[in-house]
């Protein structure tokens, strides 16, 4: 079956998958690249090597400027702009400046995505936004510009088991394979309160480093990894953030309001960090020095570790 074109079109490509349809006054790039069963509306506009995947919806009147890189599954509604990188043109080998939108996100109408962008596997960009960096796997932005509101599949904020902070420690188990909260002593008395925790008694493991996360702006976020080997344990010393745990089928997002409040993140589970208060300071102790072998930056290939363990 071959595609199907509206007779005010014009396709100067020949490489246009099975299925897909093109709609009244819109036009393709002579170097551009179609996947199957695709709906493009009227008046869009797609460059100069650009490649579109499969099952891909583009909504009328988007422009794919050149270079532009389109995955399989992805909606883009109206008006939509992915902006190139204009001219002169990168020299080196395989260098791009066109947006690229990983399988089964979401654009919606009137977004500009500006040139060089990825927007990762099921992100979601609402209507209006202006996309000036990178947005994370299942990340919500919106904004000019765009920042961070939520992530997608992840379900309402869950409720931290304890309110108030009475003495006794307790460990709370989680949806996420791995993950505890952890309710640390709490000490109150006239001069002052004090939370604590002991090695191998509230900390599961040997602390060999720490970090501390601080005068984050609200907007921005930290993380956004998973280690092969590396145990965590985080304590928002001052202020709050909000956690977000992902075991690669499981999704949980916590808030870390309080000083005697814990998370403590397994190997192979990726974790961010977003949500920060003004005074926000995160406290993280690790079970060895830092190692750069032992991140997994790449979401796609934590999903494919994961599928294998």
């Amino acid at each position: 079956m071959a595609f199907t074109q509206h007779p005010s079109s014009i396709i100067e490509t020949q490489a246009i998958g099975d299925g897909t349809h093109i709609g009244a006054f819109t036009h393709v790039g002579a170097s551009a690249r179609i996947g199957a069963n695709c709906f493009l509306g009227a008046q869009v506009s797609v460059g100069e090597h650009v490649q579109i995947g499969n099952r891909v919806s583009i909504q009328n009147g988007a422009c794919i400027s050149d270079g532009a890189w389109i995955e399989d599954e992805v909606f883009i509604g109206p008006n939509v702009t992915l902006a190139d990188g204009g001219f002169p043109r990168p020299t080196s080998p395989g260098a791009r400046t066109g947006v690229t939108i990983r399988r089964g996100a979401a654009i919606g109408a009137g977004a500009v995505l500006m040139p060089g962008v990825t927007v990762d596997v099921k992100a979601r960009v609402h209507s209006g936004a202006v996309v000036t960096l990178d947005v994370p796997p299942h990340a919500i932005v919106t904004g000019n510009p765009a920042r961070i509101v939520g992530y997608e599949d992840v379900p309402p904020l869950t409720a931290t088991p304890w309110r108030e902070p009475p003495q006794a420690a307790e460990v709370h188990p989680t949806g996420v394979r791995g993950v505890t909260l952890h309710r640390l002593p709490y000490v109150e008395d006239l001069r002052g309160y004090l939370s604590f925790g002991e090695v191998g008694r509230h900390l599961p493991f040997l602390v060999k480093r720490y970090f501390v996360v601080f005068d984050v702006a609200t907007r921005e976020i930290r993380g956004e990894h998973a280690h092969r080997e590396l145990e965590q344990f985080l304590v928002c010393v001052h202020g709050s953030c909000n956690i977000i745990v992902d075991d690669g089928e499981n999704r949980e997002e916590f808030e870390l309001d309080r000083p005697n409040l814990g998370v403590y993140i397994p190997p192979m589970v990726w974790s961010v960090q977003y949500k920060y208060s003004r005074d926000g300071v995160l406290l993280v102790l690790a079970s060895d020095v830092y190692k750069p072998e032992d991140y997994i930056r790449d979401y796609n290939e934590f999903r494919a570790l994961c599928a294998k363990s």
